[in-house]
Order: structure tokens, then sequence, then C-alpha cells
């Protein structure tokens, strides 16, 4: 039986090679019986400023309270995306501001320090690229794109990353390199 997948794309072009990525890997899950749906965040309609931090309710787009209820409806999120100066994306870093919110991601409660989880019992893919070389990342700059999306966002809220691929450096990667990558995301996504 397949999962309810989610599948959001945090690169703003749908001309990138993370928008390649996202493509394979929906494919491939809906090729394995799997029930997806894509979130493309550059097509989306949302401002990705939270205006008053949470000082106040700032409304949401259509668009967000439908990503909203897809995240709910989901088991499994994908989120693809590239490391700019050395962490996510504005676009999705926005998003998550605007959509993680309290209430729907996390609720504080009086005399705890931690707040309760209520996306639990989801699990998540990161397949990001990078221009550096991902040993490079990893071992000088300590991985801080990944750590802020698996640790301190996806965590946080309950969600479990279960699997991260790094594809990189893209600048300069031949045809061939590419195809290789895509077929690692076809794996994954298959299972």
């Amino acid at each position: 039986m397949g999962k309810r997948m989610l599948v959001i794309l945090g690169h703003p072009s749908s001309n990138s090679f993370c928008a390649a990525i996202a493509e394979r890997y929906t494919q491939s899950a809906l090729q394995a019986g799997h029930e997806v749906r894509q979130l493309l965040l550059g097509k989306m309609d949302f401002d990705p400023i939270l205006r008053e931090g949470y000082q106040q309710v700032q409304p949401l787009e259509a668009d967000l309270r439908q990503a909203q209820a897809d995240i709910l409806w989901a088991e499994h999120l994908t989120l693809v995306y590239p490391i700019w100066w050395g962490g996510i994306p504005a676009l999705l870093k926005g998003f998550f501001d605007r959509v993680l919110l309290p209430g729907f991601a996390f609720k504080y409660r009086e005399g705890k320090a931690f707040p309760d989880k209520l996306l639990h019992g989801r699990s998540a893919h990161l397949l990001v690229t990078m221009d550096t070389p991902p040993w490079y990342y990893r071992w000088i700059y300590r991985m801080p794109g990944l750590h802020e999306v698996r640790k301190t966002t996806l965590e946080f809220c309950g969600i479990k990353p279960t699997k991260t691929l790094t594809f990189g450096p893209i600048l300069g990667a031949s045809a061939a390199q590419r195809q290789t990558w895509l077929e690692q995301v076809h794996a994954i996504a298959a299972h």
C-alpha cells in the first residue's frame, strides 16, 4: 500500500535542477504506487515575510491554507532545495515562517520548556543541491542548511527526517553526472 507523499520544491525556478529532482521524485513515487501532491513554492502566491512575528495573526493566503491542508494530508514530505550562501533560499524560509505556525505545527504549554510537536508521525526526505562540494559543506561549513531544516524545523514540529541526499557541485556537472543523481532520486522515491 502506497504512502501519501508531499513534494515541496523550495527553489523558486521551475527550470532548475532542483525542479528536475522534484519531478523525478514525483514520477518515481507515483510509479511505485504512492499518492503524491506537489507544492512549487515559486508558483505559489503568498507573502514570505512574517510581518509582525508572532505578535499578531497574519491571515494566510489561499495557497498557504492549501499547503497546510497538504501537510496534514501527507504521511511523508520530501523537500527539494538548493544551498545558497550556506543556507536555505529565502522563499523556503518564508514558507516555513508563514505555514509552520503555533497551533498548527507546534504548541507551547505553560510550565513546559519545549512545545508539543503537532506534526508528529510524519517522515521526510531532503534532496539538496549545492555548488560547494558536499564533503566541504559537511566538514568545513558543518552543514547549516541541513541542520536548520532537519533539526530546528522538521524535528521541532515532530517530522522525522529519514534520508538526506546532497548533490554537488552542480556548477559544471556533466549531463551524465546529473543523470546519475536523478537515478539516486528514483531509487529512494520508489521505496
